[in-house]
């Protein structure tokens, strides 16, 4: 077995199991309850609100730093829940079970509460309902041509796309090549950046449906495949589902390639951050390859998002998407390094409901504002404080009711029914080569208090996908 590179030096853990575990990952769960609260007031319009606001809109998009830090979060913690299993199978339904229900019951709610021509729900009100129902439902739509069922719900194509990434290294033994990974999205972003035109597929087939009916069939035989629980079928599946994620995430994305090329950059960076902390990868390779990527991320606004193209991302110039972008890796850097410590409560609090806030803030903020008189935006400085507590107030108690009625009865769910599958078939792991990484993570776990089942519910929640 190839000799483990030590991990960084920590201190010993005094307190109990559970408790390390949770202070641990606590500050994972605070950085998703930042990042969701951020993206929630970016949505808001709260920068209409402040007397500052216009100078912060030219300079930072709240948007862009709250995306990027999810996706920051989902790529040190993803991979690394694959390979502690070991096991593809398990890792695929735990996933399904994460986002689907949530995301179905959020669909559900924003068509009942929100008329037909409300434009931030699309799902079923486009035209084409059976390429909307499919698309959304593989969750790449932003790949694929088609208008996103629920304006927010881009992200998680991407966080989609990356696990068919994930998996397909993980199968094939390549996984612990994270920070080369990380710095070719990077380096392919800076050399070509606005080169490559959105959505050549369709342009070439000229058709979505047509596009459709040829991934369609690819993406449902790549998760027979992950989930068959046969080395043979699931490394098969995988590559399927991985290659079709490349030629997709290249030829077919809707954004500008560089915001693109970035985001899968962004998400191999924050794993080669916890491969550098478990001792898989050395320090120094771990910090030129994130320097790298946060150089190439800083760049690319420089060089691309200007004479128009800002646009198509969303951002007010180049500095706004530079500094949001930069910004986003200083505060996941910040928590990285006060990790041993406990984060407060509430912030902890947000963290787990930060999938529930993402998925309905937009729904809620077109409901409760007309009764309310809003927009316009309230003149005074009471009036303003009064709705932006009214909202979040309502945004919250909808959250916390929609993760404890639905997100842990579908996880709980979801344990079932890997339990079951294992029992009528029994998963072989996913990688020759998953062993030795799945001994690294319970010793690393066991360093910092012991590899408990509390460490590894955490380690599950702490994704964009929640």
């Amino acid at each position: 077995m190839k000799k483990l590179i030590p991990p960084f030096p920590r201190r010993k853990a005094t307190a109990a199991p559970g408790s390390a575990a949770g202070a641990r990952l606590g500050w994972l769960d605070a950085l998703r309850g930042i990042a969701a609260l951020v993206v929630v007031l970016h949505h808001f319009d709260v920068l209409r609100m402040l007397p500052f606001g216009g100078m912060v809109w030219r300079n930072f998009d709240l948007g862009v730093f709250g995306v990027m830090l999810f996706f920051i979060v989902s790529g040190y913690i993803i991979p690394a829940s694959l390979e502690r299993r070991g096991d593809v199978r398990a890792f695929w339904i735990g996933r399904l079970f994460r986002i689907y229900p949530a995301v179905i019951v959020a669909f559900a709610a924003a068509i009942m509460m929100l008329p037909a021509g409300d434009g931030s729900v699309a799902l079923l009100r486009t035209g084409d309902d059976l390429a909307s129902l499919v698309a959304n439902g593989l969750m790449l739509q932003d790949m694929l041509g088609v208008i996103n069922g629920m304006n927010v719900t881009w992200t998680l194509c991407y966080e989609m796309v990356f696990y068919f990434f994930v998996t397909a290294l993980f199968t094939r033994g390549l996984h612990r090549h994270s920070a080369p990974i990380a710095v070719a999205f990077a380096g392919a972003a800076l050399a070509i950046g606005t080169a490559l035109a959105p959505q050549l597929l369709i342009t070439g087939l000229g058709s979505v449906r047509l596009l459709l009916l040829i991934v369609t069939p690819i993406v449902l035989l790549g998760f027979w495949g992950v989930l068959s629980g046969n080395r043979k079928a699931t490394a098969a599946g995988a590559l399927l589902l991985g290659g079709l994620g490349l030629v997709l995430v290249t030829l077919n994305s809707r954004a500008v390639a560089f915001e693109t090329l970035m985001i899968f950059a962004t998400m191999f960076g924050g794993t080669v951050v916890h491969r550098a902390q478990h001792g898989t990868i050395r320090r120094v390779p771990a910090l030129l390859a994130c320097g790298s990527v946060v150089a190439a991320g800083v760049l690319v606004g420089w060089l691309y998002n200007r004479n128009g193209v800002q646009e198509s991302t969303w951002t007010s110039g180049w500095k706004a998407w530079s500094l949001s972008y930069l910004a986003a890796w200083i505060l996941f850097g910040l928590f990285f390094l006060l990790r041993g410590r406990r984060f407060p409560k509430p912030l902890t609090w947000l963290g787990a409901i930060s999938f529930s806030m993402y998925l309905l803030h937009f729904p809620l903020l077109r409901t409760v504002g007309p009764p309310l008189g809003v927009p316009p935006m309230p003149e005074s400085t009471l009036g303003k404080v009064a709705w932006t507590a009214i909202f979040l107030t309502v945004l919250m108690a909808a959250s916390h009711l929609m993760y404890r009625l639905v997100e842990l009865p579908a996880q709980r769910l979801g344990k079932r029914v890997q339990r079951a599958a294992d029992r009528r078939r029994p998963a072989v792991a996913g990688a020759a080569a998953a062993a030795p990484d799945a001994i690294l993570h319970r010793q690393a776990e066991g360093g910092e208090g012991g590899g408990s089942g509390a460490a590894r519910a955490q380690g599950e929640k702490a994704s964009v996908s929640g």
